[in-house]
């Protein structure tokens, strides 16, 4: 519908009240609003020192490109692979943070914002529009802003929870009709099935899910047609909880936060996820200050909180953001998670990753490549799953926690980390 209140103007119009030295911010992943963006770019010219902030985005991103350098500057909260090239080269930067923290820092004024551009969805009857697939830190930058620009376009679902946005907060409308980014799924391997295997079986009747995308977490998925009650408090979810929520597996009755409802800050996924989540009241997409804090998550009982790393070194250490002093993600909700499904009554974290990299390399070392991110510490590990079976490393001595790792290492390696082990009497 259209609003009477609502004048479009062109891209190019809208983006005219940007100014040198500002500070933008805008949402992640589908909800980047791409036709604002090339927008600003095409303003380039006429500006300087422009900061950018924002979390994991797909697609165009020229913002980061070497001509560019006194235009636009990028501090991204989690390193996507469309500026990952500009950061490692450092023409971009990666402001380390939990995911919880994105809010905090935006609203408590350690990343000021002037500007704010944003997707929506076409307005409701309410004189609202929603954010649709994408709260994260967003709806703090709104806050804050001076001016708000918003792409209406009619294929960005509307969302409930803290995505509804008064119009009287938008400084400038574009009208703008684009289907939405999708997810692609790969088959999975024998080792994704392997691994979800693992995983499932520790996940009890009705837990509450934290649970990502890519196809560990779908090969987990899969593995779940028996249970019952289970609920999704996550920092996202995809595709693969459709068929749980259509059978009533996910019905959200054991949660005690939202009971009932789906919960997350933004959304990746194909169309069917983006039908799915249009106007339906029980899905909330909401503030990350409140989806990641782990006091809110640890609420919920049996939370199940499933992430993956990069390495993980014989005393339980996880790197999940860098390979050794090369920024490749970002600290995401990891920790925010793991400490809320720790604190969880009945709670069960599970770092789950394949034995061995694409090229073989053992992602279970003796110690971290120099200069690797600690995402989690050691203190924090719960259970380690491989394709060759799941450990608890949590209350256990580093002798112990070195051996149960060896033994869900890729064979390969297992001579190795025990030799390195009889060497360093510590383990």
């Amino acid at each position: 519908m259209h609003h009477p209140s609502i004048q479009y103007v062109t891209a190019d119009e809208a983006v005219r009240c940007v100014q040198s030295g500002d500070r933008l911010h805008w949402p992640c992943v589908a909800a980047a609003p791409e036709t604002l963006i090339r927008a600003l770019v095409a303003r380039a010219p006429q500006l300087r020192n422009v900061h950018i902030t924002h979390l994991y985005t797909e697609g165009y991103a020229d913002y980061v490109l070497p001509q560019y350098a006194e235009n636009f500057h990028l501090d991204s909260f989690f390193i996507g692979g469309n500026v990952r090239a500009a950061t490692q080269a450092g023409r971009a930067d990666y402001i380390p943070c939990s995911l919880s923290d994105t809010a905090r820092i935006i609203r408590d004024g350690f990343q000021p914002v002037d500007g704010v551009f944003v997707m929506v969805s076409e307005p409701d009857e309410e004189v609202c529009v929603s954010l649709g697939t994408s709260v994260d830190c967003t709806l703090a930058a709104i806050q804050q802003a001076r001016y708000v620009i918003a792409q209406v376009n009619r294929y960005m679902p509307y969302c409930y929870g803290d995505a509804r946005i008064p119009l009287s907060q938008i400084t400038a409308w574009v009208r703008h009709d684009v289907p939405l980014l999708e997810a692609e799924f790969p088959p999975l391997s024998e080792q994704d099935i392997a691994i979800g295997r693992h995983a499932a079986a520790l996940i009890p009747d009705g837990a509450t899910l934290q649970i990502g995308i890519g196809n560990i977490p779908n090969a987990v998925l899969a593995q779940l047609a028996g249970h019952k009650h289970l609920g999704i408090h996550s920092e996202m979810f995809s595709d693969g909880v459709l068929p749980l929520i259509e059978s009533g597996v996910i019905d959200g009755s054991k949660k005690v936060t939202d009971p009932g409802k789906h919960v997350a800050t933004f959304l990746k996924g194909t169309s069917r996820l983006y039908d799915f989540v249009d106007h339906n009241r029980d899905v909330l997409i909401n503030d990350v200050a409140y989806t990641n804090n782990p006091a809110v998550i640890a609420r919920n009982p049996k939370v199940v909180a499933l992430n993956s790393a990069i390495q993980i070194d014989l005393t339980g250490q996880v790197c999940a953001d860098s390979i050794g002093t090369k920024m490749f993600s970002g600290s995401g909700g990891q920790l925010d998670f793991m400490l809320g499904a720790g604190a969880s009554e009945g709670g069960v974290p599970i770092i789950a990753l394949p034995s061995v990299t694409s090229k073989g390399v053992s992602k279970i070392v003796p110690t971290l490549t120099e200069g690797a991110g600690v995402v989690t510490p050691r203190t924090v590990v719960h259970w380690v799953v491989t394709e060759f079976g799941a450990v608890n490393l949590f209350g256990q001595p580093l002798k112990e926690r070195a051996r149960l790792l060896t033994s869900i290492a890729h064979p390969s390696v297992r001579e190795k980390l025990q030799a390195f082990q009889q060497k360093n009497l510590t383990l």
